[in-house]
């Protein structure tokens, strides 16, 4: 049973790990996934009572223009990454001013990082090492707060020296690779850089591989490619894992101080998921939580009953990137009642985003589940849009209020019904419209909240269990 917390915060989805050989921070009594399941971590949303990170408590940096921004651009993105020569998407440009007074919605969690000595080796002395092999012997490492993204392929840190600017200025301790027993740094000819592609990003003059990372909202990181031990619980060590060790940002990055660098979860080689493969079979799962609770994030096929889950196929397609997940959404409805839009406006699928906030849906589609939503909540009084949301509500004053059900319904008829904390934000519907019909949705975190959502990539399988955190 998840924990509930005292205050509502604004939603920012992190992951703790620790670069360390032996001690997990993770606080495994405040939210269960499933009985006997030891390699998993919580979520949380970094500025809520029930986060680890240190900025806990506080009040998030924040707008909500300036996060709905933030959430319109990576969408438009992600979009366009998706549906490659489609017309009508916005192509983002590759310099974009970002402002440093938001934070995006996204997921946290706390994990290790390396095996420190008081006595560390000099980074010179394994410059050259092909991967790092260690995890024996040393002191634990520093736990970092990392935002949780299925969409990307590089894991990255924060890394010493990383003086602000250009890094950005984090509560964390920096992760130091040169105290750590563990790590390694990858020559430029190894395989592992040669195989980067396109987050390649040339060499050093002493041979030390380097890569860089551009996000949607103009931000990128870039810095040296390495591999160290990574404990995300006592009972899961990932050795030699491979990770970018940021030595500076371009922009600033919208988690702000709260995480140390970005876990990717996509379906690149690069990512943990790949890289565990062996191990874990390429199949995890998290539950992201509503801002008073908190969330989990496991590795590996789940010990619950299969019958539990409803499921749906992963869509394949050669044309779009391997990093994201697809799925196809079929139909709509609203307090039980499908709306009227023919399956055909959803052929293009949709894409599973830890990062994105707001459900992206096909113009046709949103247009009919807006009628309907607004055809139900004609009792309250209307509200200002936000930004890209167009249907929203004044609730001053009133003490409880009922909302229709939303159930999203996938391709085999999974239907999936949206808890109430994933129909709002901000008092407005948590849907808004993508360019045209022909584009790829995305499926937003708020509308995951308290399901556990499981990707089995080799069985092409996603699947949805309710009141899961």
């Amino acid at each position: 049973m998840a924990m509930a917390c005292a205050a509502l915060v604004p939603l920012l989805l992190l992951l703790l790990v620790v670069l360390s050989g032996s001690t997990s921070l993770a606080d495994h009594s405040a939210v269960s996934p499933h009985p006997n399941v030891t390699n998993w971590v919580p979520l949380s949303r970094p500025y809520g009572p029930c986060s680890s990170s240190p900025a806990k408590g506080r009040a998030a940096p924040s707008t909500v223009d300036g996060m709905l921004w933030s959430d319109q651009h990576r969408a438009d993105y992600i979009q366009w990454r998706l549906s490659g020569s489609v017309a009508g998407v916005l192509q983002p440009a590759d310099d974009v001013p970002v402002s440093t007074n938001y934070e995006q919605q996204s997921i946290e969690g706390d994990l290790n990082y390396g095996t420190y000595y008081p006595a560390p080796a000099p980074m010179s002395s394994k410059a050259m090492n092909p991967a790092a092999t260690g995890g024996g012997g040393g002191g634990p490492g520093v736990t970092q707060t990392m935002v949780l993204d299925t969409a990307s392929d590089v894991t990255w840190v924060q890394c010493s020296p990383c003086p602000t600017p250009p890094c950005y200025p984090q509560k964390d301790v920096l992760y130091d690779p040169t105290k750590s027993s563990s790590s390694g740094v990858f020559s430029c000819n190894s395989p592992t850089c040669t195989q980067l592609g396109p987050y390649a990003n040339g060499c050093t003059n002493n041979n030390q591989c380097q890569y860089r990372v551009r996000y949607p909202d103009g931000t990128s990181t870039a810095g040296t490619y390495i591999s160290d031990l990574l404990t995300i619980t006592p009972a899961t060590a990932v050795r030699s894992f491979q990770f970018g060790c940021s030595h500076g940002v371009q922009g600033s990055f919208s988690f702000g101080s709260s995480a140390a660098g970005i876990m990717a979860l996509g379906g690149g080689p690069e990512s943990l998921v790949s890289q565990t493969a062996a191990t874990y079979g390429r199949v995890f799962s998290h539950c992201f939580p509503p801002p008073t609770r908190r969330g989990f994030f496991t590795l590996g096929v789940p010990r619950v009953a299969a019958w539990r889950y409803v499921l749906t196929p992963m869509l394949k397609n050669p044309a779009i990137p391997p990093t994201f997940y697809m799925v196809r959404l079929e139909a709509i409805a609203v307090a039980g009642q499908r709306i009227a839009v023919p399956p055909t406006v959803f052929a293009a699928g949709a894409a599973l985003d830890s990062r994105t906030a707001i459900t992206r849906l096909p113009p046709t589609a949103y247009q009919a589940l807006r009628q309907a939503f607004r055809d139900r909540m004609a009792m309250y009084q209307p509200a200002p849009p936000k930004g890209p949301l167009d249907t929203c509500y004044d609730m001053a004053g009133v003490r409880s209020f009922a909302l229709p059900r939303i159930t999203l319904v996938f391709d085999k008829n999974a239907a999936v019904e949206l808890d109430p904390s994933g129909v709002l934000f901000q008092g407005c519907l948590a849907f808004t419209a993508g360019p045209n019909d022909q584009v790829p949705g995305i499926i937003g975190n708020i509308q995951l909240q308290t399901l556990e959502v499981l990707y089995n990539i080799p069985a092409a399988l996603v699947g949805f269990r309710h009141a899961a955190c």
